[in-house]
Order: structure tokens, then sequence, then C-alpha cells
């Protein structure tokens, strides 16, 4: 009777990532982003979408992949009555572009107008905000600027309060 002989073959041992490589690959790919990547992004063509917050129109968010700069979270709000009310981490700057309103930031009332810069605190579990119109039935508009590096290092989690009246499940 003849014997059989198994061989096994010896899988090819798994070779570490490359992560110079892969640094590299990363810094070339945003080098080539900013070279060619949108410099004006036109708001007019942008969707507005109405989500739990409010009614936002998104600039620059990290899905976003065609633009010159990368890292960015830049949006509009347009405020009809009030906002949503959530609680996340600070470290952002929020410009009135137009109309009057106030901001509540961890109980506390703060009043702005066109032209005025919120800033919400870097603090401790974050801080909870709702955003609300003084003029309902009149403009008022502001942009959000985060750069999510610098709150995503901060250990940024979101937590819904309460939705915008404007919201609608679907």
């Amino acid at each position: 009777m003849a014997e059989k002989e198994l061989t096994q073959k010896r899988e090819a041992e798994a070779r570490p990532a490359d992560f110079y490589q892969i640094n590299y690959d990363m810094m070339a790919q945003a080098r080539r982003r900013a070279e060619e990547g949108r410099v004006v992004i036109k708001g007019k063509e942008l969707p507005w979408q109405q989500g739990r917050q409010g009614r936002l129109r998104f600039y620059l968010f990290p899905t976003i992949s065609d633009t010159a700069v990368q890292g960015w979270r830049l949006f509009m709000h347009d405020i009809r009555t009030h906002s949503g009310r959530h609680r996340h981490q600070g470290g952002l700057a929020i410009y009135v572009i137009e109309g009057k309103g106030w901001t509540v930031v961890d109980g506390v009332r703060h009043e702005w107008e066109g032209g005025d810069l919120i800033l919400l605190p870097v603090q401790p579990g974050g801080c909870e905000h709702q955003h609300f119109n003084a003029e309902p039935g009149q403009p008022c508009k502001w942009l959000a600027m985060i750069y999510g590096a610098f709150v995503d290092a901060l250990g940024n989690v979101m937590e819904q309060k309460e939705e915008s009246p404007d919201y609608r499940h679907v």
C-alpha cells in the first residue's frame, strides 16, 4: 500500500502595514487636494437640509472631498423660531450673519445680533446649548466653524436633547 505524503504549504507571513508609506500617501493626497480642490464653494448651489437640530446648509464636512481644505465642518443655520437643543464639546465659533436672537448655554442666556461671534466653551462634559430667533418670521442666520481634529481630540460626543420644531421624522 502506497503511503500518501501530505505536504503542507506554509502560509505567507502577514506583512505589517507600512505606516510610513501610508502616511506619505495621505500627505500626497492632501497636497493634491490643496492644489486641485475647489477654492470657491457656491452657497446657491448647496441644498438646505432639515435635520433634528434645524435647517442647515453644509459648506464643508468630512465626507465632502473635492475642496482645497479638509478637516473643517462649516455650515449655515437658518433659525426660524429655535433650533434643537443638544450637548457636545465646545471649541467652535459661530458667526451671526443676520438677525437677532439668543443662545442658551448651560442654562445661561446670551443675546446676539448680526455681526456678533458666539463661542461655545471647551469644558468637561461639553456644553448644552440651543439657539433662538428673537424675531420669528424675520431672517436669522449664522455660520458655524468647527475644526474637526480639535474637537475630535477633545473626545467630542453629541447628545440630542430636543429636536427642532421644524423636524419631521421620516
